[in-house]
């Protein structure tokens, strides 16, 4: 499996899926350390061949809050900032 930097990546992108298409593996590495695997989809695996969700599978299941964007109390900002 061959090792590309994420800045490789950035040079050519699709350079990079079209060689996966091809058949090849790649490891992207940030600043030296793995973060991600790209492999080629193959024909036939559960990859290649889900079918998508249909909306609106829980449609009427619940119903969402009117204040549901309403900002949060600043207890809670709080809470999130670490304070």
């Amino acid at each position: 499996m061959t090792t590309v930097s994420i800045e490789e990546i950035k040079l050519d992108p699709a350079a990079y899926l079209h060689r996966a298409q091809a058949g090849e593996s790649f490891v992207v590495l940030e600043a030296g350390r793995q973060i991600a695997e790209i492999n080629p989809v193959i024909p036939g695996t559960a990859a290649a061949t889900q079918a998508r969700r249909p909306y609106g599978l829980c449609a009427g299941e619940f119903t969402v809050p009117d204040d549901f964007d309403a900002p949060l109390p600043d207890d809670v900002l709080l809470d999130f900032e670490g304070r």
